[in-house]
């Protein structure tokens, strides 16, 4: 599995959530409500630029949700666009970084296709798909679907399960499913996906653990290691603000905090030490302009945790 070596090269790894907007900070919320947008559709003008840039930069990974609906109780429209298309052109605009889903809800999906996307992302991006996947938390998108909310736990493991056999014995005879993916593909599972964490440590890659804090970590990811028997990453994300004052101490909220350089690379320090190999990086609640705040991260941060990042274009 390629990808999943990649990502857990070095022991730690820092990487970025889309969308690579800060449509959550006071300015974004009101360049929202004076646009055309729904509240919580970020603004995409620039997301290929900032996605080229993640890459020179250095960054581990690209991380995307999978929002079929958008729903105003939730607020939220997540990248915009499906999924599966947009890993495809992500992969045409970059080079080296990871893609990964975080996740994609397989009972809403059809099944043989979902296997046919994600092995054409998986070839045309050169192996570099992180394939992320739910049972999915929002009941509304069920009915549309025509799916069981119910039901969104059995069909979970049988998708896992045609993910893992290629769908061999779900075709008829002589039928094939192209292309085919050169190496298995790294399968993780956001939460528990209604099953029982004794199954998800055995079927399932690695792990996309909820935000938290550092002594959150610590205790989900011993669990991890005791599910799993060791040795499969354990992945999670926060939400950050990055101040322009490098000294700023953090201070937490929701799914995050405010911080300074200094006080971000400690609370990843505390994350590394906790058992967390890999952190992807929100940054819609961020105060600053994304590519500056990029920069400085790969500039101060990513070397504190990988000398080998590559770090072309830094201002």
């Amino acid at each position: 599995m390629p990808a999943l070596n990649k990502l857990g090269q070095g022991g730690f790894s820092i990487g970025l959530e889309l969308p690579l907007d800060n449509d959550w900070s006071s300015s974004g919320r009101q360049a929202n409500a004076a646009s055309s947008r729904v509240a919580g559709e970020p603004d995409l003008q620039r997301h290929a630029e900032l996605a080229r840039l993640a890459d020179r930069l250095g960054f581990r990974a690209l991380w995307l949700r999978d929002v079929p609906l958008y729903d105003p109780s939730f607020g939220d429209a997540a990248q915009v666009f499906e999924v599966f298309t947009y890993l495809g052109y992500l992969a045409g605009i970059t080079d080296n970084i990871l893609l990964g889903t975080a996740a994609v809800v397989l009972p809403l999906r059809e099944p043989v296709l979902t296997l046919k996307s994600a092995a054409s992302v998986d070839q045309l991006s050169g192996g570099r798909l992180l394939l992320g996947v739910a049972s999915g938390d929002r009941p509304v998108e069920y009915p549309v679907f025509g799916r069981d909310f119910d039901q969104r736990g059995a069909a979970f493991r049988e998708q896992v399960a045609m993910l893992r056999d290629w769908g061999d014995t779900h075709l008829p005879p002589g039928i094939r499913l192209l292309p085919q993916p050169a190496a298995p593909l790294s399968l993780l599972v956001a939460g528990l996906a209604q099953q029982s964490p004794a199954w998800i440590g055995e079927q399932m890659d690695g792990w996309l653990a909820y935000p938290g804090m550092p002594e959150d970590h610590a205790r989900r990811s011993a669990q991890w290691r005791t599910v799993s028997g060791g040795g499969k990453p354990y992945v999670s994300f926060i939400h950050l603000d990055l101040d322009a004052d490098a000294d700023m101490p953090l201070q937490r909220f929701r799914f995050g905090g405010r911080t300074g350089r200094k006080g971000l690379i400690a609370e990843l320090q505390a994350m590394r030490a906790a058992g967390v190999q890999h952190i992807g990086l929100q940054l819609r609640q961020n105060r600053r302009p994304l590519a500056e705040t990029m920069q400085e991260i790969a500039e101060y941060v990513l070397p504190q945790f990988d000398t080998a990042c590559i770090r072309q274009g830094i201002a």
